[in-house]
């Protein structure tokens, strides 16, 4: 299985990364063999660059692209030699990279609310060192939205001069996410959301999920790969979806809306305490023996490692206030999709419904209110969202957004 087979209806992609990786490998063997021709593939011509941005929608599928094409960065397939591009899928540099564990393929995802100045210092000073096995030195940042400014100062200097042999994949959800001078100094790819089917295809083919379920899925999450495989394996995620396409209905009263604000809260604060249960006990154990302290007995810490633990506390805080928002913003969005369904269905159009289990639901609402009601419903949903983006407190701006559904 090639590396590209992950990346779901991106064919246009798919083609300038495997172009970019055949001018990247004839470069590097150039260089290894003291040819001239390593030159002529840095050159203007070479598809090949040192800095990438990956951009696309939730769910397209921006960091399995990145991943892809580190893999193909590293591909030591002897077949290369017969004519076959990069990417094969099954050498040790190329499993080694889609698993994690390749030595010079450092993988950054953050699951907290941004990425600092320190974090963003120790991934330029790494980006300056020579490849140690493998044919790049290559560091993909899946959240480069979530770099603070500084942090983007800092990542600035890297990118303007990077190292011979290293090569920068930077992943957000659109060019704006990222500071410009940044994104001018590097190639961007846009993935574009996948089709249902396609995304159902994978599913099943993948992930041995059955037809109609992957189907149902698909069109649920409106192809959003990640969203649809969690959906189709985990009935606890199904259970709180369909509480949230309920939410509408609940909605008819002031007390209606303040509680119905209130469960998703508190669902959102339920996952958050998930994480930390899966989590945290097993970080702060570690790091108590890191520090010298008997592994269980809940001992006192040698003197001087409070500050260690104390960073430690804050940082889990931090992920459990980044959980907490993504679980909402998810509930939000399932929301949008909703209302999305019910003006489709209020105009008359031959859109695909995307919520199409809840069809009663959609026609109820649907037939007790008129588009420009779900206009601004849709929009209430969307002014929810950038408040809890400012940072209000969450319940006040779910309050908020719930009375809005009630007006119309």
């Amino acid at each position: 299985m090639a590396v590209w087979d992950d990346l779901v209806g991106q064919d246009r992609v798919t083609e300038q990364l495997a172009a970019a990786a055949r001018d990247a490998d004839a470069f590097v063997t150039a260089a290894a063999a003291g040819g001239s021709g390593a030159a002529e593939s840095g050159g203007a011509a070479s598809k090949m660059t040192h800095a990438w941005l990956f951009t696309g929608p939730p769910g397209s599928g921006r960091a399995a692209a990145a991943r892809a094409f580190a893999a193909a960065l590293q591909c030591v397939s002897p077949d290369r030699a017969l004519g076959a591009g990069p990417g094969c899928g099954f050498c040790d540099g190329c499993h080694t990279t889609l698993i994690g564990t390749h030595a010079d393929v450092e993988i950054v995802r953050t699951d907290l609310l941004s990425i600092g100045v320190k974090e963003t210092r120790d991934l330029v000073r790494r980006a300056q060192l020579s490849p140690a096995v493998g044919r790049w030195q290559v560091i993909v940042l899946e959240d480069a939205d979530r770099l603070t400014e500084g942090a983007g100062n800092v990542l600035l200097k890297a990118v303007e001069e990077p190292a011979p042999r290293t090569v920068w994949l930077l992943c957000a959800p659109s060019l704006e996410d990222v500071l410009p001078t940044i994104r001018s100094r590097c190639r961007s790819l846009t993935l574009r959301t996948p089709s249902a089917a396609a995304v159902a295809d994978v599913l099943v083919r993948r992930d041995g999920i059955e037809p109609d379920l992957a189907a149902q899925v698909a069109r649920a999450t409106q192809g959003h790969i990640g969203r649809a495989r969690r959906l189709a394996t985990d009935e606890r995620a199904r259970t709180r979806r369909e509480a949230v396409l309920k939410l509408p209905l609940r909605v008819a009263d002031v007390g209606g809306c303040l509680k119905a604000a209130q469960e998703l809260i508190d669902a959102a604060a339920e996952d958050a305490k998930q994480v930390a249960e899966e989590v945290d006990a097993k970080e702060t154990e570690e790091l108590r023996a890191a520090l010298g302290a008997a592994a269980g007995t809940g001992g006192r810490l040698p003197r001087g490692t409070a500050g260690a633990m104390k960073e430690l506390q804050d940082r889990q805080k931090r992920r459990a206030t980044r959980t907490q928002r993504d679980s909402l913003d998810l509930a939000l969005t399932e929301l949008t999709g909703f209302y999305r369904d019910v003006l489709a269905i209020q105009l008359g159009s031959r859109v695909e419904i995307a919520n199409a289990d809840a069809r009663d639901t959609l026609q109820r609402v649907a037939s007790g209110s008129r588009p420009e009601s779900t206009l601004r419903r849709i929009e209430a949903i969307g002014a929810c969202r950038q408040a809890l983006d400012r940072n209000v407190a969450p319940l006040l701006a779910v309050e908020a957004m719930t009375v809005a559904l009630r007006a119309g």
